[in-house]
């Protein structure tokens, strides 16, 4: 058995590897991953954060337990991620990013992205920890989200009214051009913002706003510190690959929201029964497999059908 304290140090040598992989040993590319390399990296990495939830299940203390509860919560992380991706491939668009800059700017999104779960997740932790009341108010977060994503219509990106847009507007010059992958460019003796920056704004307020519901649910599964961290690290590692495969299969899983929408709502009353009626981790796992895979299945019986 290993305690927790190596767990963190291998965990943060696995992560350290796939961020050098992922985002600067292949970062020579230029455009878009094929779909067949997508999906091949992105099996890599879905392989990788299994292996560590098995070593976790077999050599940690309490590792059956922590095991259950880190596969649960990196199926609820990986799950939304996917879904957001989808949204990720609407600014791009309106954006009008084009494809050769796009891997940049999601290697500097994910990175970004890493910090703030973290910074996100201890902050709900420690919440709790100091009002535990705020559960409910988390749960009802999870309820309402569960909603907009199953009722809410197909989402529309406005970036020209995004609130940190504007911000970035009141500070800096701004050219509407993309100056290849560069975020500022220097014209005249003065320093201007590309749109290839404002798109790395609007990325990045959007995954602000994916958090509020994410990390509430991951709570839902577990306190432990640890098992909320590294399951959403392990989720947001390779998403880029992933991307580039869902770009390729953007109408094949057209159902996958309302199995989302179902995980966020189970997970949403999950931690408004917490303190009365506890569910099992092994029960939490069999209900967002039924719900994950269900939408899969029906998203490919019936793609493009009626379309």
């Amino acid at each position: 058995m290993f305690n927790e304290f190596t767990f963190w140090i291998i965990f943060a040598v696995i992560a350290s590897l796939i961020i050098f992989i992922d985002l600067y040993a292949t970062d020579h590319r230029h455009g878009k991953l094929g779909l067949k390399r997508s999906l091949m990296w992105s099996g890599i990495w879905i392989s990788t954060a299994l292996l560590f939830n098995l070593f976790i299940y077999f050599y940690l203390e309490n590792g059956h337990q922590k095991g259950l509860e880190f596969l649960t919560a990196y199926l609820i992380e990986y799950s939304l991620s996917v879904d957001n991706l989808f949204v990720f491939l609407m600014i791009f668009k309106v954006m009008d990013v084009p494809a050769r800059s796009q891997p940049h700017v999601l290697k500097w999104g994910i990175l970004s992205a890493i910090i703030f779960r973290i910074v996100f997740i201890l902050a709900g932790v420690g919440l709790i920890n100091l009002f535990h009341p705020v559960i409910y108010v988390f749960g009802v977060i999870l309820l309402f989200a569960a909603y907009k994503m199953a009722f809410g219509g197909e989402q529309k990106i406005n970036y020209e009214k995004n609130p940190m847009i504007k911000f970035v507007k009141r500070f800096f010059n701004i050219t509407n051009k993309f100056e290849g992958d560069h975020f500022f460019i220097k014209q005249g003796g003065k320093f201007f913002a590309t749109s290839l920056f404002l798109t790395l704004i609007v990325i990045e307020s959007s995954d602000i706003v994916f958090a509020v519901d994410s990390i509430p649910a991951v709570i839902a599964i577990t306190r432990d510190s640890f098992i909320i961290i590294t399951s959403n690290i392990f989720a947001i590692l390779g998403l880029r690959a992933l991307y580039f495969a869902l770009s390729g299969l953007v109408d094949t899983f057209s159902y996958l929201k309302y199995g989302v929408a179902c995980i966020l709502f189970f997970v949403g009353v999950k931690m408004l029964l917490s303190e009365y009626y506890p569910i099992p981790t092994e029960l939490s796992l069999g209900i967002i497999i039924f719900f994950l895979a269900g939408s899969i299945i029906l998203s490919l019986m019936f793609k493009k059908k009626g379309r």
